[in-house]
């Protein structure tokens, strides 16, 4: 069940009164605690309604008019995105939620409207079908390529190449000695333990990834292609429909860099590396 839960205006918010540092340390723990949960999909707070405007429709007429508006009680200053089992988990965690204002204020939890709720009058399924599609045209605007690169040892070498011929700039690097779950017996050679798992380097604007690999010898650099993608539901989809015809390498999966990892190769032979963000980590 999706909600959207509704934080409503008050006059220091109108004013544009910045919360307190300890209010908004507040709110980022529990925001923190709805990531984990996997409950928050989205949330932002709203300028005050004089940086709005509105757009009244009569017939075929169109009145812009600025802001700001009277009867703050029916404004809202922020909103949350969630998913939850039912209206009464909602307003449980709605409980929890620190006050978000300086004055008693009120939060508004509001059911979303779900293609289930307009069967009735979709007895093709045209309607769901084209839902469907502009979700998924939504959600993969946001989807994010990046090379993977692969040295069967020699990354360090590499990296230390273009650092020098490209002015590459390393950011993250890990070692396969320092990683949180350590490799299955058998996985790496002998002398692997300190080659790099993973490493990002940035080349002017582009951002690529590389790794040693499991020991895998490789002429020149082999690669795969990263796919990142924003839901589970959207790297199944795209796992299925790249493995349609190829071959599922590493099933999707949890990991601790990833909810949701999987390896594939299409159809064509290219490896594809299906990743959902880790929540609890920024974004780039």
């Amino acid at each position: 069940m999706r909600v959207m839960v509704i934080v409503k205006a008050t006059g220091s918010s109108e004013a544009g009164e910045i919360p307190d540092p300890e209010l908004m340390a507040d709110m980022g723990k529990f925001n923190d605690e709805l990531i984990a949960a996997g409950i928050m999909k989205a949330g932002e707070g709203l300028k005050p309604s004089s940086a709005g405007v509105r757009v009244r429709f009569s017939g075929k007429n169109r009145t812009v008019t600025d802001g700001p508006f009277a009867e703050t009680k029916e404004l809202i200053a922020g909103y949350w995105l969630w998913e939850v089992r039912d209206l009464d988990e909602a307003i449980q965690w709605v409980k929890r939620c620190p006050n978000p204002m300086r004055e008693d204020s009120d939060i508004e939890i509001r059911p979303l409207y779900e293609m289930e709720d307009f069967a009735s009058m979709d007895d093709s399924g045209e309607l769901a079908q084209q839902d469907l599609a502009q979700r998924v045209e939504v959600s993969m605007q946001s989807a994010q390529v990046q090379p993977y690169l692969f040295f069967g040892g020699r990354c360090e070498e590499a990296l230390e190449f273009y650092k020098q011929a490209l002015n590459a700039k390393v950011g993250m690097l890990l070692r396969h000695c320092d990683s949180p779950e350590p490799a299955p017996a058998g996985t790496l050679p002998e002398g692997f333990e300190n080659k790099i798992m993973h490493a990002e380097f940035t080349v002017g604007k582009a951002t690529l990834m590389a790794s040693d690999g499991c020991g895998d010898s490789v002429d020149g650099g082999g690669f795969s292609l990263a796919l990142t993608v924003p839901t589970e539901d959207d790297a199944r989809r795209v796992f299925n429909a790249l493995a349609a015809g190829g071959k599922s390498v590493m099933p999707l999966e949890k990991t601790f860099w990833s909810p949701c990892f999987g390896v594939v190769a299409d159809r064509f032979g290219v490896g594809w590396m299906v990743m959902v963000p880790d929540p609890n980590q920024p974004q780039s």
